[in-house]
């Protein structure tokens, strides 16, 4: 019997308002952070990786996984299958786009934003619900303004349903069956340098990321 899952991708739109196998200790700007958990320091060194070179990134993690896809079921080595949307067509879309790509500034953990975050996450793991509005009404910029101050712009992005960093990372640029690629559009923004991860529990999905991102905190 196939068994598979469903990655489910909150599209943050434009709300402005497993690791390398030799680290590059460059990008490693999380780890003195002990307020993240080894999985959220996983996804801040992810990112990096990323924005360090978008182009060789897609090349090397997202293009081989094309040929994973049955149709529209994704069978993600050495995890369990993942049903998608659009099939291989976004994988090939995404390839293309951060082929052009230059490198982009590295982000640095804030603790601040964490815990926005955090909140966040936790609110949903007693609700089981999605998106990005909490219980209490809240928005991201009513989170994040709880603990900083922030400057430029602040984005959100949630991946529900993943089971590593670099899993986070590659579906969140795939952005399958998000029509603006919004979670692209932040991981690819140039004035993002700070960023705020959570890694939890969800009720449906099992799984919960959420990344908040700020040009700058005080």
């Amino acid at each position: 019997m196939k068994i598979w899952i469903t990655i489910l991708l909150i599209c943050a739109g434009n709300l402005f308002l497993a690791k390398a196998a030799e680290p590059d200790k460059r990008l490693n700007t999380a780890a003195n952070a002990n307020y993240l958990s080894t999985l959220e320091k996983e996804v801040v060194y992810e990112i990096n990786l990323f924005r360090s070179n978008p182009a060789k990134y897609a090349e090397k993690y997202i293009a081989p996984l094309a040929q994973y896809y049955d149709r529209k079921i994704l069978h993600y080595p050495g995890d369990v299958a993942i049903k998608t949307q659009e099939g291989v067509k976004a994988l090939h879309e995404c390839v293309r786009v951060l082929s052009k790509a230059h490198p982009l500034p590295i982000m640095y953990p804030n603790k601040g934003l964490t815990l926005a975050a955090i909140d966040h996450q936790k609110d949903q793991q007693k609700t089981g619900k999605t998106g990005h509005t909490g219980s209490d009404r809240s928005d991201m910029k009513e989170r994040i303004e709880r603990y900083c101050s922030w400057q430029t712009r602040i984005a959100e992005n949630i991946a529900y349903g993943n089971s590593s960093a670099r899993q986070v990372v590659i579906f969140l640029l795939i952005d399958d069956d998000v029509k603006n690629r919004g979670h692209r559009t932040n991981l690819l923004h140039p004035a993002f340098k700070t960023v705020g991860v959570t890694f939890g529990e969800h009720p449906i999905y099992q799984t919960m990321c959420v990344i908040d991102f700020a040009g700058d905190v005080d």
